[in-house]
C-alpha cells in the first residue's frame, strides 16, 4: 500500500505516560479517520472519549484494561442513519419479490400488532446485530405507532445496553382512507403526533456533546402523512433545535403520487413543506434530478444511503459520487429488515463500495470512499462530525477492531482497508461504545441474550400470524 497518511501523534494529544482507562494496541492498521492512518497503531481512551494514539513504542505506560488488535483493522464505530425495528418481520414470505409499495401494504397490518414489548425486542435484537457489524451509533426511522410510548420503549433498550442511540419520531396520518397509502389501523392524527414528538424531545433529547441519547422528528413520507404536519414538523424541529429525518425520492411510484396529489413532484414538495434545511437528512434519495441534487446540496440535507435495499427492491440506487461532489452529507444506512433482513453495516459499506463501482466504474469508489461514508458521512448526517466518525483526541470513543477468517485474508498483504471489503466476511472482534466493550472477543457483551432471543422468536411467530 502506498501511504501518504499521517504517523505521528496528533497535535494536543494527551500525553501518552498518562494513565488511560483503555488502551488498544497492535493492531495492523490503525484508521483515525479518512485522512490519518497508522500502521502498528495504538489508542487510548480516557472518560468515554478518545485520549490519544500514535506509533507502536510510544503507548501510554498505564492503562486500567489493555486490549491486543493482534494485527487487525481498527476503525471508527460505523454508523446506521435509517432503521432498526423492522426485524420481527424479516424475510416474511409473501412482501420477499414485491416493489416498495407491494412489501409496505403488506407488512402494515402485521406491523398494526407492535406494543412495548414487541418493539423492545427488536430494538435489543437490531442493536445486538449492529454491534456486531462494527455500529456504535445508530438511530431508527420508526414510523408505524398503532400504540403510545414505542419511541419510550427504544430509547430505554439503547440506554440499558449503553448503546448510541439516535431515535426518531416518526409518523403516518395519511391512510388509504384519506389518498395515502398505510390502513388507519397504523395511523394517527396530525395533533397526537405533535404533541408526542415535543413530549419525547423534552423527556429524552440530550443536545450536550458525547450524548448517548438524542431525538429528532421524522414524518415518514410523501405518501403516508399530510403536507400540513410536514409543514408543523419543521417548525417544531426549528423551535426545539432537533433534527429532521423523511424518506425522500426512494421510487418512481413516489414521483407519481406526488405528480397526482401535490402538483409536483417529490423534492419540489420537500421544499415547499420546509424541509429543505441543513437540520435534515432523508432517506435513499434515489430519483432527484440533476438540478434536484444541486439544490438538496446547496440546502446542506444529507442522504441515508440504503444500498441493500436499493438491489433487492431493484428501483435504482443513489448518485453518491456525485452528491458527495456537491458536498453533501452522505451516510450508509439499514433499511428496515423487512426488506434488507439484517441490520450489518458491514454488508452495507461493502454494498456502496460495489454499488459504487456499478455504477460509476472500476476507479469510481474506494474501500476508504466506503468507509468514510459510513463514518463521517453518517456522522454528517447526524449534525456531530465533531465527535463521530474519526478518533481523533476528543472525540467519542466508538471504535471497532475488525476479525476475519485467517482463511479469508490469506494472500492479503499490501493493503487492510481494501481486504476488509474485498475478502470474506469481517465482523467486529471487539467493539466500543463510549469507551464500553460491547463486543469482546468476537461475542457480545449484553445481558440476557439468549432469553432476549427466544422472546423475540415467540413475539415475531405472533405478529406473523404462526402460532
Amino acid at each position: 500500500m502506498t501511504d501518504t497518511h499521517h504517523h505521528a501523534r496528533p497535535d494536543g494529544a494527551a500525553d501518552p505516560a498518562s494513565p488511560c482507562d483503555l488502551l488498544v494496541r497492535d493492531a495492523r492498521l490503525l484508521v483515525v479517520d479518512g485522512d490519518t492512518e497508522i500502521p502498528g497503531g495504538w489508542i487510548a481512551l480516557r472518560d468515554g472519549r478518545v485520549a490519544a494514539y500514535g506509533p507502536a513504542g510510544t503507548e501510554p505506560a498505564r492503562a486500567a484494561r489493555t486490549l491486543s488488535a493482534a494485527g487487525r483493522l481498527v476503525t471508527p464505530g460505523l454508523i446506521n442513519t435509517h432503521h432498526l425495528y423492522q426485524n420481527l418481520t424479516r424475510s416474511y414470505a409473501p412482501a420477499v419479490n414485491g416493489t416498495l409499495f407491494t412489501w409496505l401494504t403488506t407488512l402494515y397490518p402485521l406491523w398494526a400488532a407492535l406494543d412495548e414489548e414487541a418493539v423492545h425486542l427488536a430494538t435489543y435484537v437490531g442493536i445486538a446485530e449492529l454491534l456486531m457489524g462494527g455500529c456504535t451509533t445508530s438511530t431508527d426511522h420508526h414510523y408505524v405507532h398503532p400504540r403510545p410510548r414505542l419511541i419510550d420503549a427504544q430509547i430505554r433498550t439503547a440506554q440499558e445496553l449503553g448503546f448510541r442511540f439516535h431515535a426518531t419520531r416518526g409518523s403516518m396520518t395519511r391512510s388509504t382512507e384519506d389518498g395515502g397509502l398505510p390502513p388507519r389501523s397504523v395511523t394517527q392524527t396530525a395533533e397526537a403526533v405533535l404533541a408526542d414528538s415535543e413530549r419525547l424531545v423534552r423527556a429524552y433529547h440530550d443536545p450536550a456533546p458525547g450524548a448517548l441519547t438524542r431525538v429528532a422528528l421524522a414524518p415518514c413520507s410523501p405518501f403516508s402523512v399530510t403536507r400540513e404536519l410536514m409543514t408543523a414538523t419543521a417548525e417544531l424541529a426549528e423551535r426545539l433545535d432537533v433534527r429532521l429525518h423523511t424518506h425522500l425520492a426512494e421510487d418512481p411510484d413516489e414521483d407519481t403520487y406526488c405528480l397526482e396529489t401535490y402538483g409536483c413532484r417529490p423534492v419540489e414538495y420537500f421544499e415547499s413543506v420546509g424541509w429543505m434545511t441543513d437540520r435534515t437528512w432523508v432517506a435513499h434519495c434515489v430519483h432527484p434530478t440533476a438540478e434536484e441534487r444541486a439544490r438538496l446540496a446547496a440546502a446542506g440535507v444529507g442522504v441515508a444511503h440504503c444500498p441493500s435495499s436499493n438491489m433487492l427492491i431493484a428501483g435504482g440506487t443513489a448518485a453518491v459520487q456525485e452528491m458527495r461532489g456537491l458536498g453533501m452529507p452522505v451516510g450508509i444506512g439499514c433499511d428496515g429488515s423487512a426488506s434488507t433482513d439484517h441490520a450489518s453495516l458491514w454488508l452495507e459499506t461493502r454494498g456502496a463500495l460495489l454499488l459504487g463501482r456499478y455504477r460509476g466504474g472500476p476507479a469510481a469508489m474506494t474501500a476508504r470512499d466506503a468507509l468514510d461514508i459510513a463514518t463521517r458521512g453518517s456522522a454528517r448526517c447526524l449534525g456531530r462530525a465533531d465527535e463521530l466518525g474519526q478518533l481523533r483526541p476528543g472525540a467519542c470513543g466508538d471504535l471497532v477492531v475488525w476479525d476475519a477468517p485467517e482463511v479469508a485474508l490469506a494472500g492479503a498483504l499490501t493493503d487492510p482497508v481494501e481486504a476488509w471489503l474485498r475478502c470474506a466476511p469481517s465482523r467486529a472482534w471487539t467493539t466500543v461504545v463510549g469507551g464500553r466493550v460491547l463486543v469482546d472477543g468476537g461475542e457480545l457483551q449484553l445481558p440476557n441474550l439468549a432469553t432476549k432471543l427466544r422472546e423475540h422468536a415467540r413475539v415475531a411467530r405472533r405478529m406473523q400470524n404462526l402460532d
